[in-house]
């Protein structure tokens, strides 16, 4: 007797279930709090399903960071003037590229914190390159997007290119991700009267678009 077919729209909505609920509980308890065993539970499956879907914590972990930088990039999309930014400057690509750590700073702090953890766990956890594919996949496609603006700057030299396309993709990608995270985590110097997160984000992108823009 031939076994039963999977309903293709019914794994998709199982697997989304639990990517949508581990990440809610990585980012509420952190993710080395959370077993495999509670995520199951909480998506009212057993936990031999979950494993059907995900053979290891790690790869669950992975698959969580890789969906949600997606669709954090799939809604970034959105914003642009044009599909390929065509019609754009370099400096205005770039400035739109700048632009898009402090909209995720605003829209998905959520999304900062859980990376904060994912790197940790990482780390921790010595999680293999082939594990890492996936995830390391989606940031291919970042600087993809990167790249277009680098070879536009060739073009049109309103922005620096004596810097590789490496370095400068390396340099801009640590310091924004790295002054976003910082804000949305709270591990930053508060003053007695407070302080602008944005306004201050806002002066880094500005800061940056000085050092590489073209007089």
């Amino acid at each position: 007797m031939a076994g039963r077919k999977k309903n293709p729209e019914k794994t998709a909505s199982t697997r989304n279930a639990f990517l949508e609920k581990s990440y809610e509980l990585f980012v509420a308890k952190n993710i080395e709090n959370v077993s495999m065993i509670e995520i199951a539970r909480e998506c009212g499956y057993g936990t031999m399903t979950l494993y059907r879907y995900y053979s290891n914590k790690p790869k669950l972990v992975v698959a969580v960071a890789t969906q949600k930088w997606e669709q954090f990039r799939e809604e970034n999309q959105k914003r642009r003037p044009s599909v390929n930014f065509e019609g754009m400057t370099a400096a205005e690509i770039f400035e739109f590229y700048l632009e898009s750590f402090i909209v995720l700073y605003k829209t998905n702090k959520d999304l900062l914190r859980f990376n904060q953890l994912f790197n940790v766990y990482i780390q921790s956890e010595d999680v293999d390159e082939e594990t890492l594919k996936p995830y390391q996949g989606m940031i291919e496609t970042l600087k993809e997007r990167f790249h277009i603006m680098y070879m536009k700057a060739k073009e049109d030299n309103t922005i620096r290119t004596d810097e590789t396309e490496e370095e400068m993709f390396s340099t801009t990608l640590h310091l924004m991700l790295a002054a976003v995270t910082r804000y949305a985590v709270g591990l930053v110097y508060i003053p007695e009267h407070g302080f602008d997160a944005e306004k201050e984000l806002i002066f880094q992108k500005n800061m940056l678009l000085k050092e590489y823009r073209n007089s």
